[in-house]
């Protein structure tokens, strides 16, 4: 009997072991980041999303990529080291959750800081926050209405 417990305990943790998605798959599975992986792909910062974290990512939709002419989305999905900067600007280490959010600026991976607001809902530079905590095993990501730049 005890035995079978262990054994039973062992197949639940490795069944839930194999449901642990990091940011990128839990992008990925959620259907409407298709850009940003194909971006992430380009620039090589798939790993780095995949590696332990934690980090927080604002995370622009298919359709806030849209928003971007396809001539300059296509000019940047070309340019690494300008790729590479416009996705760090998107990503913030550690965890921050909704209830953790405050007003200010928020330092990124690229190195320069967003601007959150909170006055009418919570932005992000200019971008609307549309979806919060959606967790991954390495960190947190939240859905955004459009890409922002780096200044």
């Amino acid at each position: 009997m005890k035995k079978t417990l262990i054994a039973l305990a062992l197949s639940v943790g490795a069944s839930f072991a194999a449901q642990a998605k990091d940011i990128v798959d839990t992008a990925v599975g959620a259907g409407n980041f298709k850009t940003l992986a194909a971006a992430l792909q380009a620039a090589g910062l798939v790993d780095t999303l995949k590696g332990p974290g934690p980090f927080t990512v604002f995370a622009p939709t298919d359709e806030a990529f849209a928003k971007i002419p396809k001539a300059q989305l296509d000019a940047l999905l070309k340019d690494k080291a300008k790729l590479t900067a416009v996705l760090t600007y998107h990503v913030v280490p550690g965890t921050v959750l909704a209830k953790d959010v405050k007003a200010g600026p928020v330092k990124t991976v690229q190195g320069s800081a967003l601007t959150v607001t909170t006055a009418s809902g919570v932005k992000v530079d200019n971008a609307s926050v549309t979806a919060t905590d959606i967790v991954a095993d390495n960190g947190v990501i939240h859905v955004i209405d459009s890409v922002v730049m780096p200044k």
